[in-house]
C-alpha cells in the first residue's frame, strides 16, 4: 500500500512496520462502532481508484462483506455512494458535504484566483494544503502543463515531513505540533526522504528564517517543489502553498520568490497581520 492510499492505517516498505491509524471501526475496547464501520468504508475510496467491487471494498475497509453489503446499501439510499457499471463509487452528495467544510472552503476561497496566476507565471504545478495530525491534506491542486503528477490528489494526504507544505507548516506550528510529527516517525517514502528527527528540526529552523520549504526529491523521485506558510487571523498558520514541477525543468529557488508574494497575498485576504 502506499503512504497516500489510507484507510484504517498504512505501512510503507522501510517504515519499520509503523502503523498511522485513522478511524478504525474499532473503539479501543475492541467494541464495534456503526460510526467507525461506515468511515472505514468510505476511507477505502482514499486510493486513486474511483470505483470497486462489494468484495474488494470489504477487504480494503477490513470488514466482512456481508456488512460491507449492508452498509453499502444504505449508503447509496443516502446519496454517499453510487453504483456505477456494476461498481460503487462515492456519491455527490459527498462532494457537496466537502464544499461546506469551513476551514477548506475559506483557505480555497482565498487562495484559487492567487493560485491561478501563480500557475500562469511559472507554469508548473500549483498546490494548496492544511495539516492534519501528522500529514499533509491537499485541498487544491492546478496542474501545471508539463509538470508531474503529484503522487496524491485533491482530498488526499501525504506525509508532512516528506512535503514542501507540510515542513512549511510545521516551521511555524507549535513545539507540540512538531513533536506529535515526529513521535508517529519519520517513514522513509523515497530514497531522499528525510528521517533523521534531528534533520527534520534543522530543517525546520532554515525554513523559519527564510519562510520557504523545500522537496527535493523526499516525496517522489523527479519531483521537486517549493512551498511557502499561509497565515490566518492572528498569525496562526493555516496551510501553506506550494508550486511543483520535474526536477530537470524546474528551479525552486528561482521560483521561491512567486511563492512566497503568493502566500502572503493569501495571508492578507484571510486576514492576517502585515508582516514585517
Amino acid at each position: 500500500m502506499r503512504p497516500g492510499d489510507r484507510n484504517t492505517s498504512w505501512t510503507h516498505p522501510g517504515a519499520g512496520g509503523h502503523h498511522r491509524l485513522m478511524c478504525p471501526a474499532h473503539g479501543p475496547s475492541g467494541e464495534t462502532s456503526a460510526a467507525g464501520r461506515i468511515t472505514s468504508v468510505l476511507d477505502a475510496f482514499r486510493d486513486d481508484r474511483e470505483a470497486m467491487t462489494v468484495s474488494e471494498l470489504a477487504r480494503r475497509a477490513s470488514l466482512p462483506k456481508t456488512t460491507t453489503h449492508r452498509l453499502t446499501a444504505e449508503l447509496i439510499r443516502c446519496g454517499l455512494l453510487e453504483r456505477a457499471d456494476g461498481e460503487l463509487r462515492l456519491g455527490l452528495k459527498l462532494f457537496e458535504l466537502g464544499q461546506l467544510v469551513p476551514q477548506q472552503r475559506g483557505l480555497r476561497d482565498a487562495a484559487r484566483p492567487v493560485m491561478a496566476d501563480l500557475r500562469e507565471a511559472t507554469r508548473h504545478s500549483v498546490n494548496l494544503g492544511i495539516l492534519e495530525g501528522s500529514d499533509v491534506v491537499y485541498v487544491d491542486i492546478l496542474a501545471g502543463p508539463d509538470s508531474p503528477r503529484l503522487p496524491t490528489r485533491v482530498g488526499g494526504r501525504w506525509p508532512a515531513h516528506a512535503t514542501a507544505i507540510g515542513k512549511a507548516i510545521l516551521a511555524f506550528s507549535g513545539a507540540d505540533v512538531v513533536q506529535a510529527v515526529l513521535d508517529a516517525g519519520l517513514a522513509r517514502v523515497s530514497e531522499r526522504t528525510i528521517t533523521s528527527p534531528e534533520l527534520l528540526r534543522q530543517e525546520l529552523d532554515r525554513v523559519r528564517e527564510s519562510g520557504l520549504a523545500y522537496d527535493s526529491e523526499e516525496s517522489r523521485p523527479g519531483l521537486v517543489c517549493v512551498a511557502s506558510p499561509v497565515h490566518g487571523p492572528g498569525g496562526l498558520v493555516a496551510g501553506a502553498l506550494s508550486v511543483s514541477g520535474w526536477s530537470a525543468r524546474m528551479k525552486p529557488d528561482r521560483a521561491g520568490p512567486a511563492v512566497r508574494t503568493a502566500a502572503l497575498t493569501i495571508s492578507r485576504a484571510l486576514g492576517a497581520p502585515a508582516v514585517g
